[in-house]
Formats: structure tokens, sequence, C-alpha cells
């Protein structure tokens, strides 16, 4: 399951919900001035980051600069305390599943979380190079799907 932090105000994390959604992706959506993150939301997080905090926290942020922080002066406990006391310092939106994660909204990068099955179809019906045909297979891929359901019921 995809879990995607955002926050209300933030455009990048509706464009990626509108996304996910348009692709017809399940996720959770975790606002995060909503729904408190806990040490197993950022574990999960620095478990795909390959810069550790630096991926996941915005040093520019209001809160970070008013404390005069350094995060190379700081433990791994006290960045996650600070982190859940202060979740406005994460970068938006954080888009995170069991293999992958994406932090900030990237129209190509994203579609690593398209399902393995329309991932499958896209590659056999078009090139390494050409996409042109991809909104088509995305049409017979839902059509597949909602034909599947129809079936089911």
């Amino acid at each position: 399951m995809i879990t995607i932090y955002t926050t209300p105000s933030c455009s990048s994390c509706r464009k990626a919900k509108k996304w996910l959604d348009e692709h017809k992706v399940p996720y959770e959506e975790k606002n995060l001035f909503n729904h408190r993150i806990d040490d197993t939301d950022i574990e999960m997080m620095l478990n795909h980051a390959e810069n550790g905090f630096d991926d996941i926290i915005s040093t520019r942020s209001k809160v970070f600069k008013e404390q005069e922080l350094e995060v190379e002066d700081m433990s791994v406990s006290e960045l996650k305390s600070f982190i859940i006391n202060h979740p406005s310092v994460l970068k938006r939106p954080i888009i995170v599943d069991a293999k992958r994660m994406q932090v900030g909204y990237n129209d190509e990068e994203i579609r690593v979380f398209i399902p393995k099955r329309l991932r499958e179809m896209i590659m056999r019906e078009n090139s390494e190079e050409d996409f042109t045909h991809y909104d088509e297979t995305l049409s017979r891929y839902f059509a597949t799907m909602t034909d599947e359901i129809d079936d089911e019921e």
C-alpha cells in the first residue's frame, strides 16, 4: 500500500494525489497537520532514503531556520523527535510504499507507482523511447479492470 504524506496548502501534494487518483492507484493519505506521524513513519521514509534525513527534511523551513539547527549536530533520535514535533520540516509530498519512495512531485518519476500489470502492458505495447500510445494503453487497462469487476458481480 502506498502512503502519501501531504499538507493541505501543498500544490505538489494535490498534483500527486490527482495523478494517483487518475491512475486508480490506491493510497493512504496522511495529512501532516491532522495525522501525528510517529517513529514508524519516519523509519519507513529513512529505509528508502539514499541520503538519510537530507532526503526528507527541508532545512529551509521556517522552524528550522528560527531554531538555527544543523542536521549534522543532531543525533538520529533528536532528529526523529524534532520531526514528530515539527512535521512541517518534512519535504512534501513524500510518497512511499514497501519498495520505493519519491519526495516531491515529478511527472515521470511517479510512474514507478503504476501497478505491475499496467507497467507490463505499457512495456509490451510501447517501445522504450516511444510512449505515444501510453494514454491508449491506460484506457485499455482501465477497461479490463472494469470488465473484471463486472464479471465478479
